[in-house]
């Protein structure tokens, strides 16, 4: 399966389960396909260029937290996840955010 499809079958599949698509982390010469495949589909996600692809879901989660994802595009799944205070203030959880994305590079280098 190539990456494309990876992308579009990852978000149907996080979608029936209640996730929203956020962010898109894509490689350079990724990021005019995903542009185009998610204008298509009404996603609206910001891209940003990565050393890998991988995508940012969220979604509410017990005792009013929020639930974040980062999940890997690659057939063998590989996700990291996060819950935050409702009240947690953004600069703290997006700095948890960039370690996850550090902690994805990290496991890409040892495989």
């Amino acid at each position: 399966m190539n990456q494309s499809d990876l992308f579009a079958e990852i978000i149907s599949t996080y979608r029936k389960h209640g996730w929203s698509l956020r962010r898109v982390l894509a490689r350079a010469e990724m990021q005019a396909e995903l542009a185009a495949q998610m204008a298509a589909s009404g996603e609206s996600a910001n891209i940003a260029e990565a050393p890998v692809d991988a995508m940012w879901f969220a979604r509410p989660s017990q005792e009013g937290r929020e639930a974040w994802e980062l999940r890997l595009v690659a057939e063998a799944p590989y996700a990291l996840f996060e819950t935050f205070e409702a009240d947690e203030a953004e600069e703290d959880r997006e700095e948890v955010r960039r370690e996850m994305e550090a902690r994805l590079r990290e496991h890409l280098a040892r495989v």
